[in-house]
């Protein structure tokens, strides 16, 4: 017997992520004309995290025209893990460009080069703005959907590393402190890391359908348990789809031989109970004397 009470999904603006697309590939190729020039690396490592908000971005824009496909009978559950695969592809990049950038960061640190720092500057200020824009686009779809919360995590940290790259260019300007260059390159980095691993955790933990950390298996099986018709929960699986949908299937164990009818409306009760837990997807397999371990909560 399977149900699912009600939920949404919230329509993201896609048409706010192809703008963004677009402002940061204007982005990118001013940061590296003018990282080229300058011979600034902090610039042109921010152009290339700004390349990287381009590809990310591409990747949400597509997840999310994507997941919003009808499900058919080869695709049951339609292409609503889209975008938990775009989340995932997109912090896991930002981690491998923040090492990448500690790298170069490092040896630069050791050869310091003069920068042309106006040029520094004045494309810091263009990367902020730009940047600026389009977190405050993507802010209120950030909030509902991990593929969008991956897209503005990108899109914030550019901004602020654009911030540091800024002052890094004004004290280049009016103190030749040209170290500063490479110091900043590896704080973005390690800042790409530090926001990026939980998201990469996080996406992660949906696609191997680990049980969501706030799910209580036992508490469930507990609850469930005291309903007076109940005899037993066992073999329960819990996992999550999406962000909106966590799905849960069980045996139970009945004291009697109950009728279908009888059934469905103790189910009413299981299902109100589950419910409460943040589950929207039950999947019960009702059972009276089967031979099969009823001690076993969680099975393979």
């Amino acid at each position: 017997m399977h149900q699912h009470s009600g939920h949404t999904h919230q329509p993201v603006k896609g048409k706010n992520l192809w703008f963004s697309i677009l402002l940061n590939i204007g982005i990118t190729i001013a940061q590296i004309v003018g990282g080229l020039l300058s011979g600034s690396l902090s610039l042109l490592s921010d152009a290339l995290h700004n390349f990287s908000d381009v590809i990310s971005l591409i990747i949400s824009y597509i997840a999310n025209k994507i997941a919003g496909k009808e499900a058919s009978f080869n695709k049951t559950f339609g292409y609503k893990r889209a975008e938990i695969i775009a989340a995932f592809v997109n912090a896991l990049s930002l981690i491998v460009i923040a090492i990448i950038l500690i790298k170069e960061a490092i040896f630069r640190f050791f050869d310091p080069q003069p920068i042309q720092s106006n040029m520094v500057i004045w494309l810091a200020i263009l990367a902020i703005a730009g940047n600026g824009l389009s977190v405050l686009l993507m802010k209120k779809d950030s909030k509902t959907n991990m593929n969008m919360r991956s897209a503005y995590l990108h899109l914030l940290t550019d901004m602020l590393a654009s911030v540091a790259v800024l002052i890094g260019g004004l004290l280049m300007k009016f103190y030749q402190i040209y170290w500063i260059d490479s110091l900043l390159t590896a704080a973005i980095a390690i800042y790409l890391i530090y926001v990026g691993w939980d998201l990469l955790r996080d996406s992660f933990k949906i696609l191997m359908l680990f049980t969501p950390h706030q799910i209580p298996l036992k508490n469930i099986a507990t609850k469930v348990c005291e309903i007076e018709e109940v005899k037993n929960m066992h073999h329960i699986h819990v996992w999550q789809l999406n962000e909106n949908e966590v799905h849960l299937e069980a045996h139970i164990d009945f004291k009697k031989n109950i009728t279908l009818s009888e059934f469905d409306e103790i189910l009413v009760k299981i299902e109100h109970e589950i419910n409460h837990f943040g589950i929207n997807h039950i999947n019960i397999q009702p059972e009276f004397n089967k031979p099969d371990n009823k001690a076993i909560i969680v099975q393979d």
